[in-house]
């Protein structure tokens, strides 16, 4: 029998749980197809934002712990369609923070949804984490 070390998506379920869909200033552009920036202090309140936050995984799927050195990157999938999530953000060095925050900005009107997955140094990649969503109106 084959033995897999998945990571977990339970480890990153905080980010379900701790998803700040709020306005937020900051500007910039991300990698991937969407724009937005890591999260620092202050800015200005911009509707069309949101604003992730998530906490590392501690542990893989099967219950074995993971390091901060094993995780390599995170990806944030979103779309305006929960079944078709195609926009794109990849966070590398994803081992440098225990706690993430990532801003997409010029989100146009309406529902988005958002879900991410963190990538471990040896190429696994988690479930995603469950769906959260935020409505962006004029």
């Amino acid at each position: 029998m084959k033995r897999v070390n998945k990571v977990s998506a339970a480890g990153i379920a905080a980010f379900a749980i701790g998803a700040l869909l709020t306005g937020c200033g900051g500007g910039g552009s991300g990698s991937g197809t969407g724009t937005g920036s890591a999260v620092g202090g202050g800015g200005y309140i911009d509707e069309k934002t949101a604003v992730l936050s998530w906490s590392a995984p501690m542990t893989r799927e099967n219950g074995d712990s993971i390091s901060m050195g094993e995780l390599e990157k995170y990806v944030i999938r979103y779309g305006k369609d929960v079944e078709d999530m195609s926009e794109e953000v990849v966070i590398n060095n994803a081992q440098s923070e225990a706690e993430m925050s990532y801003a997409i900005n010029g989100l146009e009107n309406g529902t988005w949804y958002f879900t991410i997955q963190v990538q471990d140094t040896s190429g696994v990649i988690s479930a995603p984490s469950d769906v959260v969503s935020k409505s962006i109106q004029s």
